[in-house]
């Protein structure tokens, strides 16, 4: 098993041996015992409050392996709206509820939640359900 100490920033050149796919709350378990996509276990032993990125790369404590991190696809919510205000106002919402929350340029993305499905149709703005890699914010006080 490997021993997972160190985050790395993207490196888009870099050759990684091994590809580990995880959902978002998964990439917030700084450790924790994985396996990548080819079938190798990994420990993760982050420092604490680590949360990961699509993309980031993980070394090996014995610095012989790299490993690629990736958003896995799970179901979430895609919010959009007829204007800006509106995408903004249930951006609002959301973040008054504490909601973990993907922000992009015309589209807000949260797990699946019933309630604040309905809140977000009394709004008026569009949801689509889908699988897709979601990326939450990390907050005003998380760091990379």
């Amino acid at each position: 098993m490997l021993t997972i100490t160190d985050r790395l920033p993207a490196i888009n050149s870099a050759v990684n041996a091994f590809t580990l796919v995880l959902t978002a709350e998964e990439r917030t378990k700084s450790r924790h015992r994985f396996e990548t996509e080819e079938g190798e276990t990994v420990f993760l032993r982050l420092p604490r409050g680590t949360v990961l990125r699509d993309g980031d790369m993980l070394r090996s404590d014995n610095g012989e392996y790299l490993i690629l991190v990736k958003a896995k696809s799970e179901p979430v919510l895609t919010v959009t709206a007829a204007t800006s205000l509106d995408l903004l106002r249930a951006a609002y919402h959301l973040g008054n509820r504490h909601v973990p929350l993907e922000i992009g340029t015309n589209y807000l993305r949260l797990s699946p939640d019933p309630v604040l499905q309905a809140m977000l149709e009394h709004l008026g703005v569009m949801i689509v359900e889908e699988d897709a890699p979601f990326q939450p914010e990390v907050g005003a006080y998380g760091h990379h």
